[in-house]
Formats: structure tokens, sequence, C-alpha cells
């Protein structure tokens, strides 16, 4: 992802490969949760209505 140069060298020397440990957090969040996201998919057949949508008609505001 990024060039070797010194500076980041440096840098990952002193504080960690900061992009390859969030890479790593994320790919372990998306496995945690896959079931959820598979199990809530099946669960609900059509997507919730819009909490925009208006529940009064247009004649009556």
């Amino acid at each position: 992802m990024f060039q070797q140069t010194p500076v980041y060298d440096r840098l990952v020397a002193e504080r960690g490969d900061v992009p390859v440990q969030v890479r790593g957090v994320a790919d372990r969040i998306h496995r945690d949760l896959a079931p959820v996201l598979r199990q809530a998919s099946t669960s609900q057949p059509s997507a919730p209505q819009s909490v925009f949508v208006s529940k009064v008609p247009p004649a009556a505001l």
C-alpha cells in the first residue's frame, strides 16, 4: 500500500504498522458480524419503512 521510505519505516518502528492493524481489526469485526448480518437479512424479507416517510396523509397536514 505505502512505498517504503525512511520516514514510513521510522513511523512503523515508533507506532507500529497502523494500516495493517486497522485492516486486521476490520477483518475481525467483519467475521464477528457476518452471522448477525446474514440472520438479519433472512429474517426481514423487506426493508423497514423509512423514518422520514410521513404517517399522516398530506391532505391532513
